[in-house]
C-alpha cells in the first residue's frame, strides 16, 4: 500500500494523457505553483459546478501565478467533449487506470444509500514551485472551494 501523501511532502509523480490529445506531467509545473483537483466524473453535477468554479477563477489563478490541472479517471474523449460541452479553461487530465489517484490517496471507499464501494474523493492539492504539498483538502465540498484554494496560492 502506497503511504498517503501528507502536507510537507514531496507530491507523487504523474504523466497522463490530457485533453487535446497531448501529455501532462508534473515536472512540467516545474517553478509554479500548481492546484491538482480530483474529482469523480465529467459531466456530473457536483463536478461541473467545480469544473465551471475552477475555469471561471482560472485567470485569477493564473494572475496569482499558478496553474491549474484536474484529473479523474474519464477518458481523454470524454475530457474533450466535458470541456466542449461547458467552455472549460483549464487542462484535464485522464488517469484511466486510477495509479495518479492512489498515489495522492484519492481512491477511497464510499458510502451511497447504504452500498459501499470504490470511488475517487473530491479533492485538491496545492503544489508549491518546488514540487512539495503545501495545502491539502479532502472531501471538498464545491461551494466557496475554489476561493479558498486561491488565496491559499496568494498566500504562498
Amino acid at each position: 500500500m502506497t503511504k498517503i501523501p501528507e502536507e510537507g511532502d514531496k507530491a507523487p509523480a504523474f504523466t497522463l494523457d490530457r485533453d487535446g490529445g497531448g501529455r501532462v506531467s508534473l515536472k512540467d509545473f516545474a517553478g509554479k505553483p500548481l492546484v491538482l483537483y480530483f474529482y469523480p466524473k465529467d459531466d456530473t453535477t457536483g463536478c461541473t459546478r467545480e469544473a465551471q468554479a475552477f475555469s471561471a477563477a482560472a485567470p485569477a489563478f493564473k494572475k496569482a501565478g499558478a496553474a491549474l490541472l484536474g484529473l479523474s479517471k474519464d477518458t481523454v474523449k470524454a475530457h474533450d467533449k466535458f470541456i466542449a460541452k461547458y467552455e472549460l479553461k483549464l487542462p484535464l487530465a485522464s488517469d484511466p487506470d486510477g495509479a495518479t489517484v492512489e498515489a495522492y490517496g484519492s481512491w477511497v471507499e464510499k458510502q451511497l444509500y447504504g452500498r459501499k464501494y470504490m470511488g475517487i474523493d473530491r479533492s485538491t492539492f496545492l503544489i508549491d514551485a518546488k514540487g512539495r504539498i503545501v495545502r491539502i483538502w479532502r472531501k471538498v465540498r464545491v461551494p466557496g472551494h475554489v476561493d479558498e484554494v486561491l488565496a491559499a496560492v496568494k498566500a504562498l
